[in-house]
């Protein structure tokens, strides 16, 4: 089917029109890639609600072990029935320092450091899971040799940058019967599941509207460090390119509010960015002090701030906004309305009328009540593993991470699936081509192939399909 699409393409003519890096081809009064590429797709086999064979332990591979990485490592060794197998980065020191960090649990994982060395950990035959943990860039390549070679894939954001790279996603888990999930950005627990919980209850009424951002300033700390070895990768991903570059954080707890692959589906974006007023101001400024940041002057940087707008085939509308360079407060889920009421985050609040929002006393009241079985059960296990201050950020182990191991070791389906992860990936490309082609709407593929309409619901907050005994150690 990949080689299919491509071949497409060039006998459409439109191959040459394609936008570079964006993986969207057309103008703004033709036919997109996402229209053609949406008829073409038959579903070889269903991935939601899929059962994998159960096992009782799961076998680990970690590939990337930066910023995000050691976390991914750690927190994976705190729960029961994972070993992990194998670690691989090209910096040896970061591989051995994961390894200690895991030494107290009893593991002793293989250390890969190769250019290469994440194929031979995938063609490994003790390996049941694969964590990408990488630059954004190699996520869809190591997921798919992974699933190729018999491997659950469990990535970082974004699962894909492109159209093609969706599309290769679902078609190889489809095809392997191999799962693909996404690492964070859901409702699986924490205030989004009790939020989730009150939508499903009909406490909102019929949703209407939802809004959702990645607003969190990168320059300082993140994009703007000096990473030589690495060429700023970082720096580089925000080039050439401005749209919805980060929707997941804030878009897939919107995407289980709605249903969307199980009820609704989304059907066309527009998309307008403003222009950069930072990136470059703050290149021009390190470049007088050194001469590695000259490379990073006059580049046609991503704008500040991206403003996307999705609307649903039940005609509900999401606004998705982005925003890596302004020096303001973070931002992810942020917004749910519907025809009997509203949640607004940070701070959260809760109204059911104009007359203003509830006070705090009943705001706790109310996510008392509708606090779901994940959360309970999830906070038990913490309160038994005694981990709830020592450990933070990135290290501590979350609900997604012991739920994906739990449902693997007691034959039970995941809450999220490829088609989660190739929808929200797909925002990326097709707010690029808006953005580029003066915020003209284009459609947004259904990557399940119609099987929205009859997908039972995901994401299990109550636990109703049940839940094993995995603890957290």
């Amino acid at each position: 089917m990949q080689n299919e699409r491509r071949e497409f393409i060039k006998k459409t003519g439109l191959l040459g029109m394609a936008l570079a890096g964006s993986g969207i081809v057309g103008h703004s009064n033709e036919m997109t890639e996402s229209d053609q590429f949406s008829g073409m797709h038959s579903q070889n086999f269903n991935m939601h609600g899929y059962v994998a064979p159960k096992l009782d332990i799961v076998r680990v591979a970690v590939i990337g072990l930066g910023n995000r990485g050691g976390g991914t490592v750690r927190r994976l060794a705190s729960i029961e029935g994972v070993e992990i197998k194998a670690l691989c980065d090209v910096r040896e020191e970061k591989v051995k320092k994961a390894a200690d960090m895991i030494r107290p649990f009893g593991q002793k994982p293989d250390h890969y450091t190769g250019e290469n060395d994440w194929k031979t950990i995938c063609e490994r035959q003790d390996i049941d899971l694969v964590a990408v943990v990488t630059p954004w860039h190699y996520h869809t390549p190591m997921c798919v040799y992974a699933m190729e070679h018999d491997k659950h894939a469990y990535t970082e954001l974004p699962a894909a940058l492109t159209l093609d790279e969706c599309w290769q996603l679902v078609e190889t888990s489809e095809r392997t019967r191999k799962h693909c999930i996404q690492m964070s950005g859901n409702c699986s627990g924490g205030i989004n599941a009790v939020i989730l919980n009150m939508v499903r209850e009909g406490f909102f009424g019929d949703i209407v509207h939802a809004e959702g951002a990645y607003i969190h300033d990168l320059i300082p700390r993140h994009m703007f460090v000096d990473q030589r070895y690495y060429n700023n990768w970082r720096i580089f991903a925000n080039i050439g390119k401005s749209g919805n570059l980060y929707p997941q954080h804030g878009l897939v707890p919107i995407m289980q509010m709605m249903d969307i692959n199980y009820g609704d589906k989304m059907d066309y974006l527009v998309s307008l960015s403003s222009d950069d007023f930072n990136m470059n101001a703050h290149a021009k400024k390190l470049a007088s002090e050194d001469d590695y940041w000259k490379q990073f002057v006059g580049r046609d940087y991503r704008g500040n701030m991206n403003t996307t707008l999705i609307r649903t085939n039940k005609g509900r509308s999401i606004m998705m906004k982005h925003d890596v360079s302004s020096p303001r407060p973070g931002v992810r889920f942020d917004l749910i309305s519907g025809s009997k009421g509203a949640y607004k985050a940070n701070p959260g609040r809760l109204a059911d009328s104009d007359e203003g929002w509830f006070p705090e006393e009943k705001f706790n009241e109310l996510i008392e009540k509708y606090t779901p079985e994940i959360n309970k059960k999830f906070d038990e296990l913490v309160r038994q593993a005694k981990q709830i201050v020592r450990e933070q950020g990135y290290y501590m182990v979350s609900p997604v991470d012991w739920r994906i191991i739990d449902c693997l070791r007691s034959g039970l389906p995941l809450d999220m699936d490829v088609y989660d992860a190739a929808v929200s990936s797909s925002i990326i490309p097709l707010s690029i081509w808006s953005v580029e082609n003066r915020s003209t709407s284009v459609t947004v593929p259904d990557f399940t192939s119609g099987a929205w309409r009859t997908n039972i619901r995901g994401m299990d907050i109550q636990l109703e399909r049940g839940f094993g005994n995995t603890k957290l150690i």
